[in-house]
């Protein structure tokens, strides 16, 4: 009986050794061959670097309100030298400043129950103003300071500025080179355990590039492009497949 019973645990404990030892060579292959097949290693580097914004746009809103159209419109009117006179007396040039399409519309009174009624009670004209700097320090100040024109009666509603890079495209190519440089340098890393020497590459995929706030560390599969901030760093990311020698 004993005996039967050692038999039945030598065959459970071999069937178990067998399973165990083909689980290990197929999960350990698995392993390898995300970065080495067919005498081929895949690596990704990356780099990055940190740019100055050279040129900024920036817009805000003026409002005014009359009894009628005309009232408004006038409103209006004499605010926009007001305007022009506070951007200009901080540094802003005449050929930097944009006055977009005018939005007007009627607003209505309440009845007793607090719902809008059909009777008109006035009217709202509303202009947008652009500015296109390449003083990006002057457009970071005139955001903070735009609210100041509330003193002389105007009512101005600041959209955040947006900051760019001119020299985005050839830092791109800059940064690539670097990116595939150091996945040379991860995949000889890799390959000393083996004793192997990183050979030539075989092909380069360029990944997204991630344009964000320098203190930030998101990503993005479709890649971030931050216009919110004046320093911004540029990732650039390649995934590299060298030959093994």
């Amino acid at each position: 009986m004993f005996e039967k019973v050692a038999r039945i645990q030598i065959v459970v404990f071999g069937v178990v050794l067998g399973l165990s030892l083909i689980f290990a060579l197929v999960f350990g292959a698995r392993i390898i061959s995300n970065n080495f097949s067919k005498d081929e290693i895949t690596v990704t580097g990356s780099a990055s670097e940190i740019v100055t914004s050279d040129s900024g746009v920036w817009k805000f809103q003026i409002k005014t309100e009359g009894v009628t159209r005309n009232e408004a419109y006038q409103a209006l009117s004499a605010q926009k030298p007001v305007v022009v006179q506070f951007l200009k007396s901080k540094g802003i040039k005449d050929n930097e400043i944009e006055f977009l399409g005018i939005n007007d519309y009627a607003r209505y009174k309440s009845g007793p129950n607090g719902y809008s009624t059909q009777e008109i009670k006035g009217y709202t004209y509303e202009q947008v103003v652009k500015i296109n700097s390449k003083d990006v320090e002057l457009i970071k100040k005139l955001h903070i300071e735009i609210p100041s024109l509330i003193e002389k009666g105007i009512v101005v509603s600041s959209y955040e500025p947006n900051y760019m890079y001119s020299g985005l495209s050839e830092k791109k190519a800059e940064l690539l080179q670097k990116a595939t440089a150091d996945a040379k340098l991860r995949a000889k890393e890799m390959l000393k355990a083996t004793h192997n020497n990183v050979g030539k590459i075989r092909s380069v995929r360029m990944g997204v590039f991630q344009i964000t706030p320098p203190d930030s560390n998101e990503v993005s599969d479709w890649g971030i492009n931050d216009t919110s901030s004046i320093e911004k760093k540029v990732t650039a990311v390649s995934n590299v497949v060298f030959g093994i020698k």
